[in-house]
């Protein structure tokens, strides 16, 4: 657990840093970095999805995910609890709003990959954290420039990483026999076509539910299942 608690813990110093940033930025300017990192979100998003194997899982795994997403309406249901939460701390709407999409980006962007299913399962397993520390270092920088362009809503993302990483690391010995290579590269291929959304939200290209988006990567383990029987 202590790689997941420096992971959290970069998180936290990089957002502070990129909070301190915020206040000697132009609102323009801001924009416009937060435009470029959408730029950037975009390549790592395509990056990743074409290291998909079998491009008819990431289609099945993304159809089936936001077919479940919007029937139960996750982006809904977490913009609610955002604004019952934050409006006892806060009644400007667009504030709260600004908030729950710098947490949303940032979980995604920061826990979304291979990196951190491999890392988390290597440290539960093997005891080691060289790629969670790196990730670590990542993470530093990830949240200084979201921070410095997004806001406080950043600071969310260590908590999420906390639980979410945490998780994986202590339950890897229930866990790893599941994670085939595979399976983790598929599941990776799918996260990033969700990144590649979110990116072109950020640029402004596009406004993405990306919330209603994320059951996919629960579904690339039935994708894998369901293409298995097909006499392709």
């Amino acid at each position: 657990m202590f790689a997941v608690i420096v992971n959290t813990i970069a998180i936290i110093i990089g957002a502070c840093i990129g909070l301190l940033i915020k206040k000697g930025i132009p609102k323009e300017i801001s924009n416009n970095i937060l435009k470029a990192l959408g730029v950037c979100t975009v390549i790592i998003g395509v990056q990743g999805a074409i290291q998909t194997s079998n491009i008819l899982i990431l289609i099945l795994s993304i159809a089936l995910g936001v077919f479940v997403g919007e029937i139960f309406n996750f982006e809904g249901k977490v913009n609610r609890f955002s604004q019952n939460l934050l409006g006892r701390l806060s009644k400007d709407e667009d504030s709260i709003s600004k908030i729950t999409e710098a947490f949303i980006t940032s979980c995604l962007i920061m826990n979304v990959g291979a990196m951190v299913i491999v890392g988390s399962l290597d440290a539960g397993l093997r005891e080691n954290y060289s790629m969670l520390y790196t990730k670590s270092l990542l993470d530093l920088i990830s949240g200084i420039m979201l921070a410095a362009t997004m806001g406080a809503g950043v600071l969310g993302s260590a908590v999420f990483t906390l639980i979410f990483q945490g998780s994986i690391v202590l339950f890897s010995q229930y866990l790893a026999p599941y994670m085939s290579e595979f399976l983790i590269g598929e599941i990776s291929a799918t996260g990033c076509a969700i990144i590649l959304a979110l990116g072109f939200n950020m640029i402004g290209i596009t406004q993405f539910k990306v919330i209603n988006y994320i059951p996919a990567l629960l579904m690339v383990p039935l994708s894998i299942f369901v293409i298995g029987l097909l006499p392709l």
